[in-house]
């Protein structure tokens, strides 16, 4: 596959009619999906919009490469757009985008396909070939240029080949400064082999030598070496997200957002060779690879609010699957039983396997908390940690704490064990490791916080048992609230977890019906704002909208994203009170769903009173679509602002 396979003529767009960034956005994904590369405009859109919220694709110099990796791509393609003129993408040099590469990769992607894509990143930092494409006027014009471009790109991986056969090691020079540097980015599609190549080429203008390790999509290319490291004069880490640093304990090192190394190549380059770069410390150091264990997915390591909420994000994004699993199946079963009773062997044997899956959530949850506080050795204790909560009948509180004591007591040990002779070090991590904290986190939990905390989660039950039909309608409403405030993000996660703690703990899923009918509420709100105010929304739109109809009724919240990251005021608003109102009136009415997820499905089936839960939900979403359409503007006043 070549790059010419991926910019085709029909993905071209030179004359662009969109003003802002959200609707460039809508139109490059549109031309996506009228020419058949990607199946499903919204799922697309919602990775676009994901993608952009982590750091913006607007790289500077005029050019801006929105890309994902997404199962609703059904033919690896990028769109190229040009805008006369330009318009704001918050690019990162604050300056107009006026060319535009929209790449749509495939979910199961081949090496091939990242290759090109690779290949067509480092390309943009290619003034020639930016210029050229400035200057086209016609689709076959833009093809000539990329397939100029192709035949420089086939002449340089013949000469790397070629060398890579030869057998050549390249030499340092010990006359020029020699640098060595890592670039990542979250997708590893573009911002990582473009930071590498404006690296190699500033290096290689000021006279110095660089070697670059990507760690992209590809996977690990031209991965630094002891010896590398070792002869550095200048580390750069131009990343943005993790990536191995215990190999670079007691260096000076540079670490910087990937942009940086797009953007800010000669600034690194210096501070990195200045001698002014601060002293990277790792919290511990495995001696063997010269990595530390946060390469095996390990956190800080300082305690802090900001480590404190990844890790605890950690422990619930692994419990999820288990949770929406299991809980499907535990609802499929309960179908089942309805039919054949509850002594069949059809429900006893589907319901045994939702009720293992959900044995699990504790452990589970546990376990990950502990493994981003302290890495692979942590997995053990927080796996026995999350067991023992469950025995002691200490729920999701013990848990949770249980997570947090194995993570830092693995880095307890791990600090404690550093000083033993090399002879034992390769028995540390299958041995030492998780015999110690295991026998010091199980101890800890078994005698002291299992009691402690299976009488605090008693306690909390009874008080939630007891609490009177005001006080249980004003809990639905601010748990249905917080399904809103983020639609997906820490607050919605929160209040998720915080029902399936009590449905698992007493079977009880009073608090399920509220987070469902909550997060039910703002994709079907924003469905029936597009079809009741049609003149406050463009056609795209409402077309997205009407997807939401289906969303909303099976519980996918995150449908409402994109328009909440269009409109976040009028839109995360409405949702919020609709929302509140859905979830307090599940509690008002008595309602309860025994089931984690299926949105109407599992109300119907398995709700104690699904007329009222359905009502409940409709209600909010009603709400909800009237606040949001009254608020609204008209869309022409809209484009004339």
């Amino acid at each position: 596959m070549k790059i010419t396979d991926v910019v085709r003529e029909e993905l071209m767009i030179l004359d662009v009619q969109a003003n802002t960034k959200a609707e460039i956005l809508d139109e490059m994904v549109q031309k996506l999906v009228d020419t058949g590369a990607v199946n499903d405009f919204t799922s697309f859109r919602e990775a676009i919009q994901k993608r952009e919220d982590t750091m913006s694709t607007g790289l500077g110099n005029g050019i801006a490469m929105p890309h994902a990796k997404n199962e609703a791509v059904s033919k690896t393609s990028v769109v190229f757009a040009k805008k006369e003129g330009g318009l704001d993408f918050e690019s990162l040099d604050g300056q107009p985008a006026e060319l535009f590469f929209m790449i749509a990769a495939e979910g199961g992607s081949a090496d091939t396909h990242l290759k090109v894509l690779a290949e067509l990143s480092k390309l943009l930092m290619n003034e020639d070939f930016i210029a050229a494409l400035k200057g086209a006027e016609t689709p076959s014009a833009v093809t000539g240029i990329v397939k100029l471009a192709q035949a420089q790109v086939d002449a340089e991986n013949r000469a790397e080949e070629a060398a890579s056969q030869s057998g050549a090691v390249t030499e340092v020079d010990d006359k020029k400064p020699y640098i060595v540097a890592v670039t990542a980015c979250p997708t590893g599609i573009a911002h990582t082999y473009m930071a590498e190549d404006a690296l190699k080429k500033k290096a290689a203008e000021l006279g110095y030598q660089i070697k670059v390790e990507t760690r992209g999509s590809e996977g690990v290319k031209h991965g630094l070496t002891a010896e590398d490291i070792e002869k550095a004069d200048g580390i750069i880490v131009a990343v943005s997200k993790n990536v191995p640093m215990g190999r670079f304990n007691g260096k000076k090192v540079v670490e910087r957002p990937v942009a940086d190394g797009i953007n800010k190549t000669e600034e690194l380059i210096n501070l990195s060779l200045s001698g002014d770069a601060p002293v990277y410390h790792a919290k511990h150091q495995d001696d063997d690879e010269n990595i530390a264990t946060d390469d095996q997915g390990a956190g800080s390591g300082k305690f802090n609010f900001k480590s404190l909420y990844n890790d605890l994000m950690s422990g619930i994004s692994a419990m999820l699957p288990f949770v929406i699993a299991g809980g499907i199946i535990l609802a499929i079963s309960f179908l089942v039983e309805r039919f054949a009773g509850s002594e069949s062997a059809m429900f006893l044997g589907i319901n045994a396997i939702g009720a293992a899956a959900f044995s699990f959530l504790i452990p589970v949850f546990a376990g990950n908390i502990a493994r981003s506080i302290g890495g692979q050795p942590a997995l053990v204790s927080g796996f026995a940690a999350g067991a023992l909560a469950n025995s002691a009948g200490a729920g999701f509180l013990g848990g949770l704490v249980g997570g947090f004591l194995a993570g830092y007591v693995t880095l307890l040990v791990i600090d404690s064990l550093k000083g033993l002779p090399k002879s034992l070090a390769g028995t540390r991590t299958i041995l030492f490791y998780p015999v110690f904290t295991l026998l010091i986190t199980g101890i800890i939990m078994y005698f002291i916080l299992g009691p402690i905390f299976a009488g605090i989660n008693t306690a909390m039950i009874n008080f939630l048992e007891s609490l009177g039909t005001g006080n249980l309608v004003l809990l639905g409403a601010i748990l249905g609230g917080m399904m809103s405030i983020d639609m997906g993000g820490p607050f919605n996660k929160a209040a998720y977890a915080f029902a399936i703690g009590i449905f698992t703990d007493t079977g009880d899923g009073k608090f399920m019906a509220a987070v469902m009918a909550g997060g039910m509420v703002p994709p079907l709100a924003i469905a029936l704002a597009s079809v009741i105010f049609k003149n406050k929304f463009t056609e795209k739109e409402r077309q997205s909208g009407l997807t939401n109809f289906i969303m909303g009724l099976t519980f996918i919240t995150e449908g409402a994203i994109p328009f909440a990251a269009a409109d976040p005021l009028r839109v995360i608003t409405s949702s919020i009170i609709g929302s509140a109102v859905a979830g307090g009136l599940t509690q008002f009415f008595a309602t309860n769903v025994p089931a984690p997820h299926g949105g109407v499905i599992t109300m119907v089936a398995l709700g104690n009173h699904p007329s009222l839960l359905i009502l409940s939900v409709a209600i909010g979403a009603i709400i909800s679509a009237l606040i949001l359409g009254l608020w609204k503007k008209p869309i022409t006043d809209e484009v004339k602002a």
